[in-house]
């Protein structure tokens, strides 16, 4: 399979499948010079890992990650970062009664449809257990950033859960850590875990809305066109399983605005420009303005439910088909960490892109 690797100079290729040996990515065009740890990476994961609530799958990993290559006394050298975590609490016999059916809503079909071929367990290549590897090289990239921008700050949540979403009048971003769903509304977050638990004691699940802002993004990142800032996020988080939808800003809510309330006005502060609104999410023509960069997505809910449903074998035959094993009953409770690597990611990526073409020079504004 071609087409594992994503970036321009921050390169990240992933590897592996969710019940082989081990999964991991080749994270390439890391500065030198960077003091690199395992200790440093491994906090990222442990916050998508499974198992820690009973609103996640049961399965049991614990994602410790090893770094194979691209570190010499305790530094980054510049050489290509090999990063390794192994598998091992999988289940493969739980796949055996639906090695040769399509489970609806996954990757199956097309998988089949394009290859000929696919691993079953677990959904092989297509399962939600690659994105360990992106947190990990999200964490490479947040070490790398906090060198060059120590300012930066980047903080991911959930704002609806199903067609529940929370009160921004009660946004308190202390109060992320304090429940399982990464909720900023923590009146939202115990209602979430009656709406959720009910859900996952009838063998359904529901889909959830992240979001994810990076403060202290500088002016100047992306390029206009097709270099923009924008559409690398775009890309990026469309990538991550189960992702439906991506917004950046306003998103499909400035569909419905007028020009006079959608145009975010500028004054100038003492330190430069100076905005009154960000329906923009921080990017304006494919760069960024200096404001926070807002962006949301779209999960679908978990396909893998004990509640039968209709599909076909590869022969053709009809059936009504149960998946069984450890599943999400929300799988937009982790895609927060891994929503949160994705944004580290391409903001290194164009950071270093930037530096390479203009050397960090700005256009100078409020001076005769």
């Amino acid at each position: 399979m071609s087409l594992n690797t994503f970036g321009h100079l921050f390169r990240v290729t992933t590897w592996g499948e969710s019940h082989g040996p081990a999964i991991g990515c080749t994270v390439d065009g890391c500065p030198p010079g960077i003091t690199l740890s395992e200790a440093d990476l491994q906090p990222w994961l442990d916050r998508r890992k499974p198992g820690q609530n009973k609103f996640t799958t049961q399965r049991k990993e614990p994602d410790e990650v090893r770094i194979l290559s691209g570190i010499y006394e305790g530094v980054t050298t510049g050489t290509p970062l090999q990063l390794m975590i192994e598998n091992t609490d999988q289940r493969s016999k739980d796949y055996g009664d639906i090695a040769a059916s399509f489970r609806p809503g996954h990757a199956d079909i097309t998988y089949h449809q394009k290859y000929g071929v696919r691993d079953p367990r677990g959904g092989g290549r297509s399962s939600a257990r690659e994105t360990a590897s992106r947190v990990a090289a999200g964490g490479v990239a947040r070490k790398v950033l906090a060198a060059m921008l120590p300012d930066l700050a980047i903080s991911g949540y959930m704002v609806q859960m199903g067609p529940r979403g929370i009160d921004r009048a009660r946004f308190d971003a202390s109060t992320i850590d304090d429940n399982p769903f990464w909720c900023p509304d923590p009146i939202a977050a115990a209602e979430w875990a009656e709406y959720l638990d009910a859900l996952r004691l009838a063998h359904n699940s529901v889909g959830a809305v992240i979001e994810v802002c990076a403060n202290g993004v500088p002016a100047g990142l992306g390029a206009p066109l097709y270099g923009k800032l924008d559409s690398d996020l775009a890309a990026a988080m469309m990538s991550i399983n189960a992702v439906k939808a991506v917004e950046i800003g306003d998103g499909m809510a400035a569909a419905s605005l007028t020009g006079v309330e959608n145009a975010d006005e500028i004054r100038m502060g003492p330190e430069g420009p100076v905005f009154l609104s960000n329906h923009a999410g921080g990017i304006l023509g494919g760069i960024s303005s200096g404001q926070p960069v807002v962006v949301r997505i779209g999960v679908k809910p978990t396909s893998s439910i004990l509640t039968p449903r209709q599909t076909i074998r590869v022969n053709g035959e009809e059936i009504d088909l149960i998946t069984k094993g450890r599943h999400d009953p929300c799988v937009g409770i982790r895609a927060v960490p891994v929503a949160e690597a994705m944004m580290a990611c391409v903001l290194l990526d164009h950071l270093l892109l930037d530096r390479g073409q203009t050397g960090g020079v700005r256009g100078i504004i409020g001076q005769a």
